[in-house]
């Protein structure tokens, strides 16, 4: 026998080890030779991570997807794994070494220090997984695998070598986002976009050649000045236009350098006059290729001032007392400590024109915490504008589409105005990159060190020593080939074969640069086709009032936290229902508190079934049920089936949730176990042994179609009434959509109406729910009067009603509303006191009014819709239309009673 609640906390984990034990996910499992595959990769987790609301919401999405093709007989691969995220593994430990004083990791050396990380991976990386595992991802765990383990580090290897050598891999030197506090490149994804107050300075350059003239710029960061080597204006802004080609000379360099016309100048913004630095932003970078500007950094990898013997500051700028005094004073110096100096002495010098409070966003590195600098470096790079074309391409074209459709728009914008990648990394965690350098500095890239010196043997006609690139690769560049690599490329491998294109990719859409594009590039590249067919973008999961989730604003929701108190399928069909495509998900506990009270109505179900010996008989053929209720149930489940069926093969899964969530709730547990009690407990027993078959038919396929969404519930259910000859429910087929008798689903939805109708009507008109009222139905037609007397018995106990009858007109003092052709009223003199009650209704109106009343001035306010948080706007937008939907209510209440005269 059930016991008489389910315990997530101590069900859940045994029913996830007994999937383990059974290796039930393993690829393959439950397939008939030859059936089609499914296959997924999961996008790998850092190594370093930990279960976040993020991840609960796209592997919940992931593993519907993969319980239901499982389900449908498919062999089925959800390929599981790492990465391991170089930057932020890095960090954790050296943090560690450095809480437990051990010597740093410049002190050990490289070799030792990646030993250690080794040590902390086997030790305490990976935890995510298991945390996974707790939610219920039907990974094929056997298959784990890690972006540094042998294989993938062959494929990343293979990679790089044959891009370098059809030139599609090579070294420039150009601006890259640089963390000083990590001293490395970052890519744009790990930086942060944050709003700061600071300043604005205006400094007047003066003209050459024209004493007394002064071209005023200004800058957010003054120290960056002494990197300045031109100065642009717009071709037609008429105030400089006798100053383009002519040259100021840079102050407290001596530095001339030329003014140029460019579009990049806004008249319209400050003096219209921008000063160029080319080696420290990017957008002057750009200025500076265009106008053939010298490149020249003026900080070291630290962001201290290096001028004194840097040859490109000091280049072309002639000797001088000034010169020799900037060096003195900056050189060396911070960044954020030169600033104030640099603004010091250009205000000693009177070229200080003002300075503007000012509120700007300053790029942060998201590991570091610090702002990053644009930086002008040699790194290696990708030519991703070549690779970028056939993926382009593959989605124009249809072979690989996203869903929903809208975000193809962001991934053109992107792919179509995509710039170099740099792909090298100044850490020691990571793929080395395979360069050799000659004495002269000649680049050998080879698989190996050894092919490497046979390639210089061949250059230099000697062996000469070499010394290997000390940088490792973006982490990626590895995760890029993560479709292909996990499966054993570049061996050809049978999975490859097999599985090689995935079928769909569930992500998120702040990846889709930096990793789907990626996947697409390198896939079609390598493989010669796409990776996937479609892209799932699922959007963001945000707290109860639409606000972004962050540490910062103390609002994360912990999901091991709502798992550990409301088990893993609570949350996990809470995310499901809550998808709905290009909505954000706004999520609060309670919301996952409810749906355990839906876990719950259907374990209360399942032991009413149970006691009443409702179970699977296989030798009933659902055709030759005779009572219209077990034909109508039989029919809504095969709708139903229909209707999850259409949901997920959409990603529709809100849509897919809601409907096994009403099925289960509203139809089979409020309706159908309530309706069949009588036959049930009734002296027919060939009714009731029928009634018993449908009942157990139905529960099973509630346990099939809720499986994919709540897996741990089902499968202990499926455990216990099926018994150990029932299998697992994981590898159990999916329910059939062939039943249907419209006409029996047409009379009890009729029975189902009515009662509902004459409940909802009760409740607005306040009447006491132990009063007992008759039930009058007007212009009734023969079919309804039919019903009316075959259904009386269920109308009278489920709905209260004392007397059924027909009539030509509705009897005064008397609640109405329409069933199909029919009016039905429900005489209420003497249950209820009409003026009372109407009087009751119109303040309830009158206060509602006053609440839209209320929110339509305030959203009416442009400045409070213009400065207020979107969520919190949203949020208002969202209470008036709750008082606008009750105002309808209390409404149609009112007009009930005021037909009742």
């Amino acid at each position: 026998m059930l016991e008489k609640t389910f315990d997530a906390k101590n069900v859940e984990p045994r029913i996830s080890q007994k999937w383990l034990d059974a290796d039930a996910f393993r690829a393959g499992a439950g397939a008939e030779p030859g059936a089609d595959t499914f296959a997924v990769v999961i996008p790998p987790p850092n190594v370093t991570g930990s279960l976040h609301m993020g991840h609960a919401l796209n592997n919940t999405l992931q593993d519907v997807l993969v319980r239901y093709n499982r389900m449908q007989g498919r062999d089925v691969l959800w390929q599981p794994g790492m990465d391991h995220a170089g930057i932020a593994t890095q960090m954790v430990v050296e943090r560690q070494m450095m809480q437990r004083q051990e010597p740093g990791r410049r002190d050990i050396g490289r070799e030792a220090f990646v030993e250690k990380v080794w040590t902390w991976k086997a030790e305490s990386g990976g935890m995510i997984l298991n945390q996974l595992k707790r939610l219920g991802a039907s990974c094929d765990w056997s298959r784990e695998r890690f972006t540094m383990d042998e294989g993938l580090s062959a494929a990343v290897i293979k990679v790089f070598v044959q891009l370098y050598k059809e030139g599609l891999i090579y070294k420039d030197k150009r601006l890259v986002n640089w963390d000083p506090k990590l001293l490395t490149a970052i890519s744009d994804l790990e930086v942060q976009q944050v709003e700061m107050k600071g300043h604005l300075w205006h400094f007047k350059y003066p003209i050459e050649g024209e004493e007394g003239r002064y071209i005023t710029v200004a800058t957010t960061r003054p120290e960056t000045m002494l990197g300045d080597t031109g100065v642009a204006v717009h071709p037609e802004d008429e105030r400089y236009r006798d100053l383009i080609g002519k040259h100021v000379i840079l102050p407290l360099v001596g530095r001339r350098i030329p003014i140029v016309a460019d579009d990049y100048a806004d008249p319209e913004a400050g003096s219209g006059a921008v000063k160029i630095t080319p080696a420290h932003d990017f957008n002057d970078f750009e200025v500076g290729r265009r106008n053939d500007l010298a490149m020249v950094n003026v900080m070291d990898v630290e962001a201290n001032l290096v001028l004194d013997g840097n040859e490109d500051f000091l280049r072309d700028v002639p000797e001088s007392a000034e010169l020799a005094e900037t060096i003195a004073a900056l050189h060396g110096q911070d960044r954020f400590t030169a600033r104030d100096k640099v603004v010091a002495m250009m205000d000693e010098r009177g070229l200080l024109e003002k300075i503007e409070e000012h509120v700007h966003v300053v790029p942060h590195g998201d590991r570091g915490g610090v702002p990053i600098e644009p930086f002008l470096t040699d790194q290696w790079y990708v030519d991703a504008v070549t690779l970028a074309k056939p993926a382009i391409a593959s989605v124009r074209e249809g072979r690989t589409n996203f869903v929903p459709k809208n975000w193809e728009k962001t991934y053109f914008e992107w792919m179509e105005n995509i710039q170099p990648w740099c792909i090298s990394r100044q850490l020691w965690w990571g793929h080395r990159i395979p360069a050799w350098y000659g004495p002269d500095g000649e680049v050998f890239v080879e698989a190996s060190e050894e092919e490497a010196e046979a390639a210089a043997y061949r250059h230099y006609g000697s062996r000469v020593k070499l010394d290997r690139d000390e940088d490792v690769l973006d982490t990626w560049f590895s995760s890029a080939l993560w479709p292909f690599s996990t499966l054993g490329w570049p061996d050809e491998t049978a999975e490859l074969a097999r599985y090689y294109p995935t079928n769909v990719l569930v992500t998120g859409f702040d990846i889709i640069f930096f990793w789907v594009a990626r996947m697409m590039m390198f896939g079609m590249h390598f493989m010669k086709q796409e990776p996937f067919a479609d892209v799932y973008i699922h959007a963001l999961v945000r707290d109860e009032h639409g606000a972004k989730m962050s540490k910062s604003k103390g609002n994360v929701i912990d999901p091991l936290e709502l798992i550990e108190e409301f088990g893993a399928d609570a949350l996990r069909f809470t995310l499901a229902a809550m998808a709905a495509q290009g909505r954000d998900i706004k999520l609060s506990p309670q919301r996952v508190a409810g749906y355990r009270n839906f876990g719950t109505k259907l374990w209360n179900a399942a032991r009413f079934c149970q006691m009443k010996g409702c179970r699977l008989d296989a030798t009933f053929d659902p055709a030759d049920a005779k009572l219209p209720v077990n034909r109508w149930i039989l029919t809504e489940a095969a709708r139903t089936v229909a209707a999850v069926t259409e949901g997920i093969t959409a990603y529709r899964f809100n849509e897919a949730a809601d409907a096994i969530y009403h099925f289960v709730w509203d139809t089979f547990c409020d309706w159908y176990l309530e309706l069949i009690k009588p036959v049930l407990d009734g002296d027919d027993k060939a009714a009731a042994a029928e009634t018993r078959a449908v009942a157990g038919r139905a529960l099973v396929d509630i346990l099939k179609l809720l499986h994919p969404f709540s897996p741990f519930i089902t499968e202990a259910l499926w455990d216990e009434l099926g018994g150990e000859e029932a299998g697992l429910l994981a590898l159990a087929s999916w329910p059939e959509s062939a039943f249907s008798d419209d006409a029996a689903a047409d009379d009890i939805n009729w029975l189902v109406l009515l009662v509902s109708s004459i409940r909802s009507v009760r409740a607005e008109m306040n009447v006491p729910a132990g009063a007992r009222t008759p039930l009058v139905v007007c212009a009734a037609s023969e079919l309804t009067q039919e019903r009316l007397a075959r259904h009386q018995a269920a109308i009278e106990r489920l709905a209260r009603v004392d007397a059924i009858s027909t009539a030509p007109d509705v009897p005064k003092n008397a609640a109405q509303f329409l069933v199909g052709e029919a009016t039905c009223a429900l005489p209420l003199e003497g249950v209820i006191d009409f003026d009372a009650e109407r009087s009751r209704l119109e303040k309830e109106i009158g206060k509602v009014d006053g609440e839209i009343s209320r929110l339509d001035k305030k959203l009416s306010n442009e400045k409070f819709v213009a400065r207020a948080p979107e969520e919190v706007v949203a949020a208002e937008r969202e209470k008036r239309a709750e008082y606008v939907a009750d105002r309808e209510r209390l409404a149609a209440a009112l007009g009930r009673l005021s037909d009742t005269h």
